[in-house]
């Protein structure tokens, strides 16, 4: 089967997929999609390590989320795509955490660990140099396949970093956040309101179209 796309500006691209007969049909869908995403291709092409890191491009876009000079810390950072967006928009210290090991930088700092561990705040602050401009999170768990599971993880996932920027961010600063369409997002939403200026959400060009997520932008901290 073949399926023609646009990739990000740049000419149509036309890829064919075969399925293997010892590939399940999970894994060859899987692979279909990928092969058929202009933005795996793109990211390939620019150097990004995954296409998420458009999503970050296409926010700082629209809202200038990323302000030069700004400390940013990226939770659940690996492999590393919205590190480098940060590094190349122009920010200075840029940390990145993840459970996962991430090759290494250039231009970031990158920790191993749960940025829930009680001596991660103190940890990423000092790494920082201080409290953050701007915090990104991206983190999103394993999935199950069942809507409404899926959506109360990923939502008890972004509260606990709302809880975390509350901590460490600056004055003024930034947090952005990936959450699923479902309906408690919005309890979200209206607690942001309170400690932000500011408080959108948006779903970047490069979120699959399928996918329920999407993205809590929330400026002008007012401070803890």
């Amino acid at each position: 089967m073949s399926k023609t796309v646009a990739p990000p500006g740049g000419r149509k691209l036309t890829v064919n997929v075969k399925t293997a007969k010892k590939r399940s049909p999970a894994s060859a869908e899987w692979l279909r999609r990928q092969l058929n995403d202009p933005y795996v291709v793109a990211a390939k092409q620019q150097g990004w390590r995954s296409r998420a890191a458009f999503k970050l491009l296409e926010l700082d876009d629209r809202f200038k989320i990323i302000v030069p000079g700004a400390r940013v810390l990226d939770l659940g950072a690996a492999p590393g795509g919205w590190t480098q967006v940060a590094i190349k928009r122009g920010s200075g210290a840029v940390v990145g955490v993840d459970l996962l090991p991430i090759d290494p930088i250039a231009g970031s700092t990158l920790i191993q660990g749960d940025f829930n561990d009680p001596d991660m705040p103190a940890r990423l602050t000092e790494a920082l140099g201080g409290k953050a401009g701007l915090i990104l999170s991206d983190m999103a768990p394993n999935t199950t396949g069942h809507a409404a599971t899926d959506h109360l993880r990923i939502m008890a996932l972004a509260e606990l970093a709302v809880e975390f920027a509350r901590e460490i961010l600056a004055p003024d600063g930034a947090f952005v956040a990936k959450v699923f369409q479902g309906g408690s997002e919005r309890d979200m939403l209206e607690a942001l309101k309170r400690d932000f200026v500011s408080v959108r959400h948006a779903k970047p060009p490069s979120s699959r179209k399928e996918s329920s997520e999407l993205y809590v932008v929330a400026m002008g901290f007012r401070g803890g």
